[in-house]
């Protein structure tokens, strides 16, 4: 049978933007537009806290447009995003008692689209303590996690859960403390449960084997790892890929402790002393990781080598007292790491570019606090302890600050998200949506008729509906080839017809081809 087919791609072919569909026959399908990447858990995927979407750099005054912004009660749980969907945990009142919540939002709208109860909100000390200018508030600490139709909490107390996505029914739960002889770290819980591969990574803080992977389908056990001194802390693990070996980085009481991901196998450790409180995240740079916490403790890196089979870890630098990074986790761009750094200095803690290899310090600019920061685009899109959201280049040879606003009030303890082109940020107090989405015309959709059964007639028109503009018609060109090869396109030259805002191009003789294939190919 003769077949008309036409393909269609996302990214531009010999530096032009290139759209792709398809057809076997007359049948036609169509890509989608290109689209930002998903948030599925704290800080995005693998905990990297960089974002691969494009946002607009350029803000007004007043910043970026707000899609929404609402209420949220008390919590230093950040965002995932999901599936049109938005998750965070809350503190609310729920038949007399204080009590952390789960709540899924519509992420067109902010509105509420369920609440799930997943344990007591009570906390020895809170997030009062030390806040500057009242802006108080405590909750759960914990960021939720999302894989396919399933949302992951992990609460205060190391209870697991498994909601539904779309309902927020719960689908099973495992008491962590109960099961694996675990104990609550002061403070409680704040780590996240990170997932990998359909695998949830979370530190149990048992005597034994204290390290744990879950499967994400029913919470059953696929691997325990780890020694008595590797309890947890309030640093939530990191899942990275070093010497093409797939490994989660935790952060214990002994220090960093690394775990082939899919084995339970342990690949090496690096001792970092632990005081009170070690809240922020390793940060992979490449072959270095490095890791910081408050408290008098200070950074330090280490370089990770194999020889063989066999991992070694080789401290770089270790600055103690300095370069504490309290529960803030910074990210890690081109040789430079990037951080809001001091212990206990709310509301003006600065943030810091720092040399990964040597500990060296770049730059310093105060004001920040001790909220979170994220890498987009070569920038730093730093959320404030007091709600502002700064953008500043990634860049060592000094502070460059390119916009700054006021986006919510209350206290922000946490990191910001990124999805599909928008930034998501909350507080103690509420949360907002901004449209930052670099604005493109809608993407072509193209289908195949025959005409008078030795023809065809190539259509195209824009996903959304809206019509196709004169100027950008003369810009779309049309190519065929009888094989896949690319070598062998050719132009076809004759001329699109505009008519109702689409378009249509006729080649005659199209169907004596076995096969044929087309393709769009629109100039920037």
């Amino acid at each position: 049978m003769n077949s008309v087919c036409q393909f269609q791609e996302g990214k531009g072919w010999a530096g032009a933007r290139l759209l792709f569909a398809l057809c076997a026959g007359l049948i036609w399908l169509f890509s989608g537009s290109e689209l930002g990447a998903e948030w599925p858990q704290f800080r995005g995927s693998g905990n990297r806290g960089v974002s691969s979407d494009k946002i607009l750099l350029d803000w007004p005054q007043t910043g970026p447009a707000a899609k929404w912004k609402i209420p949220l009660q008390s919590g230093f749980s950040s965002l995932a995003i999901s599936q049109g969907k938005v998750f965070t945990l809350v503190r609310r009142t729920v038949e007399g008692e204080s009590t952390e919540v789960c709540v899924g939002l519509d992420a067109a709208t902010g509105r509420e689209l369920w609440a799930t109860p997943v344990g007591r909100a009570k906390y020895t000390s809170g997030g009062d303590d030390g806040a500057s200018d009242n802006r108080g508030g405590d909750g759960p600490r914990s960021t939720p996690s999302v894989l396919g139709d399933r949302v992951y909490v992990l609460n205060a107390y190391l209870g697991l859960y498994c909601l539904n996505r779309d309902s927020g029914q719960i689908e099973w739960q495992r008491d962590l403390i109960k099961d694996y002889g675990g104990s609550v770290v002061d403070w409680q819980s704040s780590a996240s449960p990170i997932l990998d591969d359909s695998v949830l990574f979370i530190n149990v803080s048992s005597s034994s084997l204290p390290l744990v992977a879950l499967q994400a389908s029913d919470g059953a056990e696929v691997w325990r790892a780890g020694r008595a001194e590797d309890k947890t802390t309030h640093a939530s693990p990191v899942v990275a890929t070093l010497f093409d070996v797939r490994q989660v980085i935790f952060f214990t009481r002994y220090g960093l402790v690394s775990i082939a991901a899919q084995t339970g196998k342990e690949l090496w450790r690096y001792r970092f002393p632990y005081r009170t409180s070690s809240g922020a995240s390793p940060v992979i740079c490449g072959t270095i990781v490095y890791c910081a916490s408050g408290y008098s403790t200070g950074a330090g890196a280490v370089r990770i080598t194999k020889s063989d089979d066999v991992f070694s870890a080789s401290e770089l630098w270790r600055k103690a007292n300095e370069l504490e990074n309290q529960w803030s986790t910074p990210v890690y761009h081109e040789g430079y790491v990037y951080g809001l750094y001091g212990h206990g200095e709310y509301g003006y803690a600065p943030l810091k570019c720092v040399d990964v290899a040597t500990g060296e310090e770049m730059w310093s600019e105060s004001g920040f606090g001790l909220g979170g920061i994220l890498l987009v685009q070569e920038n730093l899109l730093v959320l404030s302890e007091r709600g502002e959201l700064v953008l500043v280049k990634a860049s060592p040879t000094g502070y460059q600050e390119s916009a700054r606003f006021k986006a919510i009030t209350g206290k922000c303890w946490n990191a910001p998200a990124i999805s599909q082109g928008r930034i998501y940020a909350r507080s103690t107090k509420e949360g907002i949506c901004l449209e930052t989405g670099v604005k493109t015309s809608s993407p072509l959709q193209l289908s195949t008729r025959m005409e008078g059964g030795v023809g065809i007639c190539l259509e195209a028109k824009t996903i959304d509906g809206s019509p196709i503009e004169a100027d950008r018609a003369q810009s779309i060109e049309v190519y065929a080839s009888s094989n896949w090869n690319e070598g062998s396109w050719t132009r076809i030259t004759n001329a699109w017809e505009l008519m109702d805002g689409q378009l249509q191009l006729r080649e005659s003789g199209a169907l004596s081809w076995p096969q044929r294939f087309y393709r769009t190919l629109e100039n920037p």
